[in-house]
């Protein structure tokens, strides 16, 4: 089974700065640009299903990237909704760095709870299509510390519609890229 993160694409927020996280804020021009060159990234032809945050910038990127690969959009998962960032949602860096260092307070949620929801979107997602592979489109805070948590390393900001690949071949998750950088195999470093 493989599964194929892609960031949605910009926002107007995303363009600005703002911390967006949970509210429903659309995509731009840009954006959906983003989305479109997305589908090159996939290949045609190695998708079983596309689903997505319900959130309508993630949607609306995995519904342009369903038509361009022709798949039909599946549905969404709450789990995969971005971090909430409570009281700084729609605040640029240093307006929150200075209320909230290291995004702590504020009604702002743990990034523990971001990678639990991660882990159980990936595994409701693996038992509703066991064996195929499946396109995820979602948010860059639960992307990022997800497949971090599963590399048990570090990953740096994940782009407006990037491809991030894991698989699981033998029972376990193994990340295989980010942002489409391939990832060394922990074996050989």
């Amino acid at each position: 089974m493989k599964l194929g993160f892609i960031r949605h694409g910009q926002t107007n927020w995303n363009a600005e700065g703002r911390l967006q996280g949970s509210s429903d804020i659309p995509l731009n021009d840009v954006g959906r640009q983003q989305a479109n060159d997305a589908v090159s990234v996939l290949g045609a032809g190695s998708w079983d299903a596309i689903v997505s945050s319900p959130l309508s910038r993630a949607r609306e990127t995995a519904s342009i990237i369903a038509a361009g690969l022709g798949i039909e959009l599946g549905r969404s998962y709450e789990e995969l909704i971005e971090r909430d960032y409570g009281q700084a949602e729609g605040m640029k860096d240093p307006e929150w760095e200075k209320l909230w260092p290291n995004k702590n307070g504020g009604g702002i949620e743990k990034l523990d709870s971001v990678v639990e929801r991660g882990r159980a979107a990936i595994e409701q997602i693996a038992a509703d299509f066991p064996g195929k592979n499946v396109a995820v489109v979602c948010h860059g805070t639960i992307i990022r510390y997800t497949l971090s948590a599963l590399a048990d390393r570090e990953f740096d900001s994940i782009l407006n519609g990037s491809v991030s690949m894991l698989d699981n071949d033998e029972g376990a998750w193994a990340v295989r890229s980010v942002n489409g950088a391939e990832i060394a195999s922990p074996l050989a470093g």
